[in-house]
């Protein structure tokens, strides 16, 4: 995981696709302070499926094209979270 053992914040990875390995739930959202999701329709889909009232739903825009952990991806999410860390 991107932020595994990060020394200030705990972080949880969760997909909306339904091959996802993990995928998103109600727990998992009700856990989060801050909800980041890499394109718009990731955004509109958690607010239709589940409770997101009080949430701080951040849309990434970042091109969902990308396999889990790959390089590159990893390499813009350091650089567009960097402002939130």
């Amino acid at each position: 995981m991107l932020f595994k053992n990060h020394p200030e914040h705990n972080a949880r990875s969760a997909g909306t696709s339904s091959k996802a390995r993990i995928k998103v739930n109600q727990k998992l959202l009700d856990w989060a302070d801050l909800v980041f999701v890499m394109e718009t329709k990731h955004k509109e889909l958690l607010k239709q499926q589940f409770v997101t009232t009080g949430k701080q739903l951040i849309v990434l825009n970042i091109d969902d094209n990308y396999k889990f952990g790959d390089a590159e991806l990893i390499d813009i999410l350091k650089s567009t979270l960097n402002g939130y860390l």
